[in-house]
């Protein structure tokens, strides 16, 4: 693990107004198990994942998707929720935010995939734990995934094998979660022989984003895709038939909804709607329908996040929470639930941080149809190359294609520098592909969701703003450690938030900042000034024409913490003022720890991605204090270096 930080922390002066009040962080805790209801009497609960898809591939929640029969019949006959959203928009993640009903950076479960395992704060339990102790059967067929360490076990039986049908009476309510990894990214990872293959979803009626190029990879691509949505809803069908000949459909409240978002180019790994946005449909059993308020075959707009899953399955349980330990979702259906107030909710947070070797910190709120997100490295792309997601031939062509100069300037975004603010009116621009955050016409919207997404980083103590070097030094005790720390990470969100200021106001706070004792806050300093100097070509001439900025950048490359030193080398590469490879060979070689360096590789990746990189870099350039993983996520940074 690489050595704690060691730095005095101190607050930044340029905190920006917090206009937002966040909501207080809900607690739950199942009551004395004296206290629950006869087990016999309770509800079963059944979850059916599908992996890596997004409501966009099923007609019943987008009309260019595709008819899943078994899912609109469960519909019929329950609850659709048409605002439902992952809080994280990968595998592990968004599995942990399901699990224990908590946001990841509170947490420390936010990195996909983790380097350790996070210890759960006090009271907080992977929840089927609650079931299991007031008596339920609980199973898991097959895939857990999780970020955090297990206290209290979860599961009677989490295996291929895993069964409702293995409870110990017939007597005995379970809780049953089945993921079907029909529709994971992994099924898109084909040759151009498969091009040649039909598919039963007709590719010359696909309808793709503007986001996308029109070609034949693109729409086989995306009707072999909806092709996979069949085999789901098959699949839900059968687990739907398997309850009926039991006996038991109508004693159990079934739950289907995809595991976050996805699959095709900017979905997974991405809090664009098509990484979060979710289909959920909540099948009523008859002989429980006095448990929730609704008519079936109803429809809701009310938001409901991953973080709220959990507590809405123990109340449907009949497992009482108080206010003993901390959640931070809420329930949505179930006893005391008033169903008109659900339709009022309107408000998701997302977050996206590494993504196996890709870092890329970002933070979303969607109130409404209005969008925020805010990328706090935006001088990266979104296309930052990551192995696993350039398998993909839809990737490698529209990749391919933005090199050639065959794509629009919409099309072209993916592969760009972002803007620090991304601001979409979703009713208008459901791609989310016009940013409005430079519009003075939507200036109070923006000022609006700035707040209270900065309100809500600061109030759940987001632990991304610490590295994920740092963070894993606090990983024992991630929630204590947060609230320890609290002013400390209010202040690097502040520092973070210079890039947002107008550059004269911006250029004197990073000066400031740079020059910071604090090494953390002198770290995002750097970030901020890269945002700045990367997307404002002003910005960029002055910072590269100002001597004392360039003198105190040239000290920044000499800072004896790596972090600092590399993201240093990384604005001097993007200023071109200063050759960065001496300064990452140096880096590298001063890292304290795997985790340190694999955030620096993705620097020197960024740089050597460059356009008209005068820098180029090889594997041969650096030598490492320790021998990376020969099949780990560095030597994949390695390998990408020397390939043509």
């Amino acid at each position: 693990m690489p050595k704690m930080f060691q730095s005095t922390f101190r607050a930044v002066t340029c905190s920006m107004a917090i206009l937002f009040v966040a909501p207080a962080v809900a607690y739950a805790q199942p009551e004395s198990t004296s206290e629950a209801p006869n087990s016999a009497s309770r509800p079963n609960i059944v979850w059916i994942m599908s992996e890596d898809n997004s409501k966009h591939y099923l007609k019943h929640f987008d009309e260019t998707g595709v008819e899943t029969p078994a899912i609109e019949a469960m519909a019929a006959h329950g609850i659709t929720f048409d605002r439902a959203f992952s809080n994280a928009p990968v595998c592990s993640t968004a599995r942990t935010t399901l699990i224990t009903g908590c946001y990841g950076p509170r947490i420390g479960t936010q990195f996909h995939r983790r380097t350790e395992l996070a210890t759960l704060p006090e009271g907080v339990e992977m929840f089927p734990a609650w079931l299991r102790k007031s008596g339920y059967y609980t199973t898991n067929s097959s895939k857990e995934d999780y970020n955090a360490k297990k206290r209290m076990e979860p599961w009677d039986d989490s295996s291929r094998k895993a069964s409702w049908k293995n409870r110990p009476s017939n007597e005995t309510p379970f809780f049953h979660v089945v993921t079907f990894a029909e529709s994971h990214e992994s099924r898109l990872h084909f040759g151009v022989d498969a091009l040649q293959k039909p598919t039963d979803f007709d590719p010359k009626t696909v309808s793709l984003p503007p986001y996308f190029p029109d070609t034949q990879v693109f729409r086989h691509t995306a009707a072999f895709y909806r092709d996979r949505m069949s085999v789901i809803d098959e699949k839900v069908a059968g687990v739907i038939d398997q309850l009926e000949q039991s006996g038991e459909l109508e004693n159990t409240f079934v739950f289907y909804f995809g595991d976050h978002g996805g699959v095709l180019p900017r979905g997974k790994g991405y809090i664009y709607e098509a990484g979060l946005h979710v289909p959920l449909v909540v099948r009523i059993p008859n002989n429980y329908r006095n448990l929730v308020d609704r008519e079936l075959g109803s429809r809701t707009k009310g938001f409901v996040s991953f973080i709220d899953f959990a507590p809405t399955v123990l109340n449907l349980a009949g497992v009482r929470l108080d206010k003993a330990g901390p959640i931070d979702g809420k329930a949505f259906l179930g006893p005391r639930i008033d169903s008109a107030k659900v339709d009022t909710r309107d408000t998701t947070f997302g977050y996206a941080d590494r993504m196996d070797e890709k870092y890329d910190l970002v933070r979303s709120i969607r109130v409404g149809d209005w969008k925020l997100i805010r990328s706090f490295e935006s001088f990266q792309p979104d296309a930052m190359w990551a192995d696993y997601r350039y398998k993909m031939l839809a990737y490698q062509q529209w990749r391919d294609r933005y090199h050639t100069g065959k794509l629009n300037n919409v099309q072209s975004q993916f592969f760009k520098p972002r803007p620090t603010e991304l601001l979409f009116n979703l009713a208008d621009d459901p791609h989310e592909v016009n940013n409005l955050a430079s519009d003075p016409a939507h200036g109070d919207r923006l000022t609006e969701l700035r707040a209270k997404l900065n309100a809500h980083l600061k109030q759940t103590n987001d632990l991304g703003f610490l590295t994920e070097a740092g963070m894993l030094k606090v990983i024992d005790a991630p929630v204590e450690n947060g609230k320890r720390l609290s002013s400390e990470i209010a202040s690097y969100i502040d520092t973070a938030n210079i890039a947002v200021m107008p550059w004269e106001q911006a250029n004197k706070a990073l000066l400031s900042a740079i020059n910071s004792g604090d090494k953390l806050e002198r770290y995002w300093a750097l970030v901020a000034a890269s945002s700045i100097a990367a997307w404002n070509r002003s910005a960029n001439r002055d910072m590269a024409a100002d001597e004392t900025f360039v003198k105190l950048l040239h000290r920044r490359t000499l800072d004896t913490e790596p972090l600092v030193a590399s993201r240093a080398a990384q604005l001097a590469a993007i200023l071109q003022v200063e050759d960065p490879r001496p300064i990452f060979q140096r880096t590298l070689e001063l890292s304290q720890s795997p985790t340190e360096a694999l955030q620096i590789f993705n620097m020197v990746r960024h740089v050597n991605a460059l356009a008209g990189n005068p820098y180029p870099m090889s594997s041969k350039l650096f030598r490492l204090p320790f021998n990376p993983d020969p099949k780990g996520l560095i030597q994949q940074h390695l390998d990408h270096l020397d390939r043509p």
